[in-house]
């Protein structure tokens, strides 16, 4: 028999996915059912077994790009008790970080803080769920199944919410090995590397934010290891974070951005690139030129950049991987056996409508899913309520895989929702679980 997480009861909303998106709208729901009258009932299935964000690139001491305001909801609401400022005054450390004087706090705080926020919503959360389709029931609502340890489980509710977040791209052909790693698992790996003989050579693949992070943290790491930085790009490019290049981020721009006709889009895109992709910290820049610097003046190089250059084959021979890398300036071809090689090579949003049975997404003319402002996607010849969080970048813009805008893209949901989701049917209907109302 099929597991029913609330007992055959019809849900009001289903999440799939419990990452920040959709902990921010867990967030959103709380708070508006402080004061409704009848409140919103919501359950989320992620496939992890607990609350973890990133966690393959927690690297001591690296720091945020999103400032702390911009956290789960404070751009939304100012005053509520799961901002960030809140996380603080509870752990004992408000007074400490003001003191610090930054915007930006480090990535195993943030990775606290999300956590400390998630652990509130537990009782709504399904951990080590695996969805794998949404389905119309026939009387317009929609079914949730999926499988969790050796069980089905199967959920109805009136509306989804797909907030699955990126999945790591390696180049086509390759997959990650032993020592073949995309730097999403860079922290266990090194943990693991480091417990056997010392690292003699790594190759980290990449020019963005994550490859130059990486390149610090191995050659930090392993003081004996050379590291070689490949990219097709003569050096690292610096981040634009300045106020005016950061307004491409602000909850307006998302609907400025919808609104535009598609040529404008692609603008925007190309324009704000550098405030995102394939850009570095200039902090970081500068760290890692006076650290290679430093070398070349002690003599002994460890750090090293393979500037205009591209990896043309990598082999796991099991000890080691052989790499080939090619210059594009003169053709030369260098081969080097290295510890390990890191490919730093990005992430990619799935498709949301992959797991609709029964229910066809609409398309635009590159086959992408046509999504509504208020975050919906347009179905063929149903009305059925599926939004989607974080695969939006094509409608919505840059920020749309960020965190910069969760919050107030909550509460952009959560009012979609509220005008759309009709009361239950009739008094027959099992009663609706009562809303979670964390502490």
């Amino acid at each position: 028999m099929p597991h029913d997480s609330h007992d055959g009861s019809v849900l009001d909303v289903v999440g799939v996915g419990f990452g920040p998106a959709n902990l921010g709208l867990a967030i959103a729901v709380a708070e508006r059912d402080d004061a409704a009258e009848r409140p919103i009932s919501v359950r989320f299935l992620e496939r992890q077994e607990a609350f973890g964000w990133h966690r393959g690139m927690l690297i001591p001491d690296t720091r945020m790009q999103v400032a702390f305001l911009k956290d789960l909801a404070t751009l939304r609401n100012p005053t509520s008790r799961f901002g960030f400022v809140s996380y603080l005054a509870e752990r004992g450390r408000l007074v400490d970080f003001v003191n610090r004087q930054t915007f930006f706090p480090t990535r195993l705080e943030f990775h606290d803080y999300l956590s400390w926020a998630a652990a509130r919503f537990d009782d709504v959360v399904s951990y080590g769920t695996t969805v794998e389709k949404i389905e119309p029931t026939g009387d317009g609502l929609l079914a949730v199944t999926g499988r969790r340890g050796g069980g089905a489980v199967r959920v109805v509710a009136r509306a989804v919410v797909i907030a699955t977040g990126l999945a790591p791209v390696l180049p086509d052909g390759l997959e990650a090995r032993e020592r073949i790693w995309h730097n999403s698992r860079l922290v266990p790996n090194v943990a693991k590397l480091a417990t056997g003989p010392a690292p003699r050579r790594f190759v980290v693949v990449g020019a963005g934010q994550s490859a130059a992070e990486s390149v610090d943290h191995l050659h930090r790491s392993f003081p004996d290891a050379d590291v070689h930085a490949v990219f097709q790009r003569w050096g690292y490019s610096p981040a634009d974070d300045s106020a005016f290049a950061n307004r491409v981020f602000d909850p307006d721009a998302v609907h400025e951005f919808y609104g535009s006709p598609p040529e404008v889009r692609g603008r925007v895109a190309t324009l704000h690139r550098n405030t995102n992709y394939s850009v570095v910290d200039p902090d970081l820049i500068e760290a890692l030129y006076e650290r290679h610097y430093a070398e070349r003046v002690e003599g002994r190089e460890r750090l090293r950049f393979e500037k205009m250059c591209a990896v043309e084959a990598c082999e796991d021979m099991g000890d080691r991987v052989r790499v080939r890398i090619r210059s594009s300036l003169d053709g030369t071809v260098t081969d080097l056996d290295a510890d390990a090689i890191v490919y730093a090579t990005g992430y990619r949003s799935a498709d949301p409508a992959r797991f609709l049975a029964g229910l066809v997404a609409r398309r635009d003319e590159h086959g992408r899913a046509r999504i509504t402002e208020d975050y919906r996607l347009e179905l063929d010849g149903s009305d059925a309520l599926v939004y989607v969080q974080g695969a939006t970048e094509h409608t919505h813009g840059p920020a749309s895989t960020l965190l910069s805008n969760v919050a107030v893209r909550s509460g952009d949901i959560l009012a979609s929702l509220e005008s759309r989701i009709d009361e239950p049917p009739d008094s027959s209907q099992p009663a609706v679980p009562p809303a979670h109302r964390p502490s």
